[in-house]
């Protein structure tokens, strides 16, 4: 199929893209691997197409003291290839294809908020942000628990772009894992836990936080501190999955609580080498 009819739009600078967005009504295109088969089957039909790849500042990618900041056309592939940040590497292993990580964006992954996509949980586990900005207007940090509004919906508006996101750092005698089951390599996953656990100077974990894919509108996140090993039954007490020709909900809720014992099982491992 071909898509529906649009004016594109190819703006060079920062400023250009904002004031486009501010005065159309349509999409961004970044990587295009989720929007372009939208527009082929018809499942969305903007007026406008705002085409950010040739805006200058957007490919950055900057390791800081306490994080990386990834910009709003960082492919995948590169930002795997940066291991600036151990965690979001070992996710963006799990996205797709080599062929689609090549063209797809960390930040286009996040705006497009699919409940199964292993980014936002990333940044959900971590208490990330992403900075989102207006014509003329203020540019906010939205944090991930805010970020993430429902399936395929997050919290930038219209008229606004989201320019880059940011991962904190794992801290000391932290440790991290991704577990997920998918039906074939590089499918969405029927269920994933992202788990970030960190130990305390006295040998006792001192946080544990879990974020679940594919089993509610939005990433799941679940603190697991104060009873790690239950983490299986802590996890299947808040999700809501729902069922589909893939998979029964009560499937995907036993399913969930696996990978969530496995999840904290390696992030403790992972955590107790580092701090060796």
């Amino acid at each position: 199929m071909k898509p529906p009819p649009f004016e594109y739009h190819a703006p060079r600078d920062l400023d250009e893209a904002l004031r486009t967005l501010a005065e159309v009504s349509g999409k961004v295109l970044a990587g295009g691997q989720s929007l372009i088969p939208m527009l082929n089957m018809r499942l969305a039909a903007p007026e406008h197409l705002v085409d950010i790849n040739r805006v200058q500042g957007l490919a950055a990618m900057e390791a800081e003291r306490d994080g990386v900041r990834v910009g709003a056309t960082v492919r995948h592939s590169r930002a795997e290839r940066f291991g600036a940040h151990p965690l979001l590497s070992r996710a963006l292993r799990l996205v797709a294809h080599p062929v689609i990580r090549n063209r797809g964006t960390v930040v286009g992954s996040l705006v497009h908020a699919d409940p199964a996509a292993e980014l936002p949980a990333v940044l959900a586990v971590l208490g990330g942000s992403v900075r989102v900005a207006r014509w003329q207007g203020e540019v906010r940090d939205v944090r991930a628990e805010e970020f993430f509004v429902g399936p395929m919906e997050s919290a930038v508006r219209p008229g606004e772009l989201a320019v880059s996101a940011y991962f904190p750092a794992l801290g000391p005698r932290t440790g991290a894992a991704f577990e997920e089951v998918a039906r074939r390599h590089g499918d969405y996953a029927l269920a994933g836990v992202c788990a970030v656990v960190t130990f305390g100077e006295d040998g006792r974990v001192e946080a544990a936080r879990l974020a679940c894919i594919g089993v509610g509108p939005v990433p799941v996140v679940v603190d697991v501190t104060e009873s790690p090993a239950d983490a299986a039954r802590i996890v299947r007490d808040r999700v809501e999955p729902e069922g589909d020709i893939h998979a029964s909900a009560a499937y995907r809720r036993h399913l969930v609580g696996v990978l969530a014992e496995r999840a904290v099982r390696n992030a403790t491992r992972e955590a107790q080498d580092r701090g060796a």
